[in-house]
């Protein structure tokens, strides 16, 4: 008994172990990457300008989630405890906003505005995991050993109607783009000056290249994304399918579709929502936009409203389908046997067929 007991433990406690204290060194780095741009000028907004306000705002978001990481180390969880992590789980989800589409863009050939800006969005997102898990660390070490994996399922109907919504909304997006690697001519643009302006704005021979043949890798990536936000919501998100060599019928990791689907809700959802909002006050005329490379405010508007408006529907779908996806995947707490006691050798255990492998049935 004791020997299992204490494989248990070994089972139980180092994860929470670790990520408390990867919290802490996380929270120091974070405070010390934020004092560091202070006192060289460093500005971590991607519009340049401000060279200490975000990063006094780093600082100021690093000190107290290591004074919350050291207190959680040093005396365990406490209530008031998880609610400074959950602050600070919060503030750094806020910090992490936009990485996606730096990471889009890095993944499209093209640089970023600010590759200390995308640097500090990449740190913030690594501490709101980090400190989302450790508010969960002592409800993860008492989790039981009797827990299984739930049998895959499809997501109800009112989440699948909203991942058609979703893939829908990026059919008018990925025709532009797909349009203009075309050769063909959208908002008073052709695919020639389109191309110029992406090679202008420092894009890859890949991504030039693909372009020449008339994929967009904008377009590519939207496909990408869709193929994610299905795999939320139907049973092969959960066990690779036949068609996956090697892998079939293997348990997908949780966290492989869920991982990114949270990122990419937490990005493109208030973005696409704040955009939309900002685009309707340019609709009815109450501020202006500037016409960027197109000929004119309308031609540059409807190309926004074309790409804001995927972005907006198909982000807040993410969200609802890796919603249902993490209800779906989480693991089911085994019956216990009437009559026994956990840790208890005695009494016949259940069997998946509701017999006992104890007795005769």
């Amino acid at each position: 008994m004791r020997t299992r007991d204490m494989s248990t433990w070994r089972q139980r406690r180092p994860w929470p172990h670790r990520a408390d204290r990867a919290a802490l060194v996380w929270a120091v780095a974070y405070a010390g990457f934020g004092l560091a741009c202070v006192l060289s000028g460093t500005s971590l907004s991607h519009l340049g300008g401000d060279a200490e306000g975000l990063a006094w705002a780093v600082v100021a978001v690093g000190v107290p989630a290591a004074l919350a990481a050291g207190a959680v180390v040093r005396y365990g969880m406490r209530p008031g405890l998880r609610v400074v992590l959950l602050s600070v789980c919060a503030l750094t989800g806020v910090m992490a906003f936009s990485l996606l589409m730096d990471v889009i863009t890095l993944m499209a050939g093209q640089g970023v505005d600010s590759w200390p800006s995308t640097a500090n969005k990449a740190l913030a997102a690594v501490g709101a995991v980090l400190f989302a898990a450790v508010s969960r660390s002592d409800r993860l070490t008492a989790v039981p050993t009797g827990t299984t994996a739930p049998k895959p399922s499809a997501a109800p109907r009112s989440v699948q109607l909203t991942a058609w919504a979703g893939t829908l909304a990026f059919l008018p997006y990925g025709a532009m783009k797909t349009h203009w690697a075309s050769g063909g001519t959208f908002a008073g643009v052709t695919g020639e000056e389109m191309l110029a302006v992406s090679e202008r704005n420092g894009a890859s021979g890949i991504f030039l290249t693909l372009e020449s043949w008339g994929l967009d890798p904008t377009a590519l990536l939207a496909l990408l994304g869709v193929f994610l936000l299905w795999g939320l919501v139907r049973p092969w998100g959960q066990v690779f399918p036949r068609w996956t060599p090697f892998l079939r019928g293997r348990r997908v990791p949780r966290g492989l579709p869920l991982a990114p689907a949270l990122l990419g809700a937490a990005t493109l959802a208030p973005y696409g929502v704040v955009g939309i909002g900002y685009l309707a006050l340019v609709t009815v005329g109450a501020v202006t936009m500037g016409r960027g490379d197109f000929p004119s405010e309308g031609d540059a508007l409807l190309v926004a409203w074309t790409g804001i408006s995927a972005f907006a529907v198909y982000g807040v779908a993410l969200a609802v389908a890796a919603r249902s996806y993490g209800l779906r995947t989480r693991t089911v707490r085994l019956p216990v046997a009437t009559g026994s006691t956990p840790g208890s050798a005695a009494g016949p255990a259940a069997t998946p067929g509701g017999g006992t492998s104890g007795g005769r049935r």
